[in-house]
């Protein structure tokens, strides 16, 4: 006859395994608590960031025939770079020519301000780059039905990170067309963030995702013809359509901010006689700045008064640094940082007697124009973007790209008051040319094949 066999809990527990079995079960509760409190505290952020959205709508109705546009994007103000410029510029354009735009991007920890039709999603540090964040994917998913109940006609994305597989998933989801703005050249400047690879490595790969992403959307907006011939090079069949990001004329010319070309020149204490060249945009490594740095000795053999000024925050920023020091210009090269764009930018641009620049990756490059609005004069490189913005004598001296040309250029307008007048009045019609409202005509004639 075969013995009952006990069940193993029958067998008295000693008292350190009743010990040992209590704090697992305590630690498998608290972790349930946690991961309770997690999500309820994320409901409660996402319930936040959505309130808020309504909460600083546009009251006012869309006017009959507009479109509502739902833009996602990795980077947005304060966050400064040329995304979020031409993402503003847009956005309010588009605007004022009867659309909707909402704005998806993430929550920033510093300096964020709330805006009519911006939705924050929050965000984590991007390990390794102190200027940027990363959306929560899920977060920003679990949204949908929010985003099912505005019926919006189109998804606009803007950068290829958590906004493009969001934005994907959305159009998805929503039946909705998807496109987006290609609006950096990856595979030109990747390398100088991972260095461990090998360079063609790097290229390959960028080129490769690039495509990949491109393929999953219903159209392709690049801001250059150059941008465009490379996505084509790329092997994307996805119908690319360029449209330059415009200029707001009025508001960029006359912001509200006090500070005028006198009282820059006071402020950074830099001397009346001085001649001043002047770089705007992001300390990077892809915008060439030390470029600029190294010819510059060759302006200063001519016009030993001459500053370089060098705006912007980012990564390149202490090898700059370094190198001015190295150089021996320690006091000749001067970096301020970013400068506000509400009145500080512009008294830098307006008090500059040049504008100087050459990156060889630009995607199209709006502080040329700016300059040029402004009555500063540039001299720069035409490659990739600027292709499509540079004409010469109409607001700039176009150089090649090597130091003795770049500095015979420079050094030529420092010497000919008559030609840098010239240029500045030249320029300045120029730019009007490139008003935002035209662009985003433009854009909207893309969005109507799908809407």
């Amino acid at each position: 006859m075969s013995q009952r066999r006990r069940h193993p809990l029958s067998h008295p527990l000693s008292e350190s395994e009743i010990a040992a079995r209590s704090q697992a079960l305590a630690q498998l509760a608290n972790g349930n608590a946690i991961t309770q409190q997690r999500e309820a505290e994320r409901e409660a952020r996402l319930s936040s960031a959505f309130t808020l959205f309504h909460s600083t709508a546009p009251a006012t109705a869309m006017p009959l025939g507009g479109m509502k546009i739902l833009m996602i994007s990795d980077v947005y103000y304060p966050r400064v770079n040329g995304v979020s410029t031409s993402i503003a510029s847009f956005r309010g354009a588009l605007e004022r020519l009867g659309n909707s735009v909402t704005l998806i991007c993430p929550d920033y920890p510093v300096g964020q301000v709330d805006e009519p039709g911006v939705l924050r999603i929050p965000s984590r540090h991007v390990p390794g780059d102190p200027e940027d964040r990363m959306m929560r994917y899920r977060d920003l998913l679990a949204l949908t039905p929010q985003f099912a109940d505005e019926a919006f006609d189109l998804i606009h994305v803007h950068t290829p990170f958590t906004a493009h597989y969001a934005g994907v998933t959305l159009g998805r989801r929503l039946g909705l067309p998807v496109v987006a703005t290609y609006h950096t050249l990856f595979e030109e400047y990747i390398h100088h963030y991972i260095r461990w690879f090998p360079r063609r490595w790097l290229r390959f790969a960028a080129r490769r995702l690039s495509a990949h992403q491109c393929q999953q959307l219903d159209a392709v907006v690049a801001p250059s013809r150059a941008m465009q011939q490379a996505l084509t090079h790329y092997g994307v069949t996805t119908p690319i359509t360029v449209v330059a990001t415009g200029l707001a004329l009025e508001a960029f010319c006359h912001p509200q901010g006090a500070l005028h070309e006198g009282d820059f020149r006071a402020h950074y204490d830099l001397p009346q006689e001085a001649r001043l060249l002047l770089y705007v945009g992001r300390a990077a490594f892809e915008k060439n700045i030390d470029f600029l740095i190294d010819m510059l000795p060759k302006v200063l053999a001519e016009h030993p008064t001459t500053r370089l000024i060098i705006t912007g925050e980012g990564p390149a920023h202490e090898t700059l640094v370094k190198r001015a020091q190295e150089m021996g210009m320690a006091d000749v090269v001067l970096f301020l940082g970013y400068l506000d764009r509400n009145g500080p930018l512009q008294a830098a641009y307006r008090a500059a007697d040049i504008f100087v620049f050459a990156s060889r990756t630009e995607t199209q490059g709006l502080v040329l124009l700016e300059a040029m609005a402004l009555g500063t004069p540039v001299v720069s490189t035409a490659m990739m973007g600027t292709l499509d913005i540079l004409k010469e004598g109409e607001g700039c001296l176009i150089a090649e790209d090597n130091h003795d040309d770049f500095a015979t250029k420079v050094n030529r307008l420092l010497s000919n008051e008559i030609l840098r007048q010239q240029l500045a009045e030249r320029g300045q019609a120029y730019a009007a040319s490139w008003h935002e409202d035209a662009k985003s005509e433009e854009l909207v004639s893309l969005y109507k094949k799908f809407g």
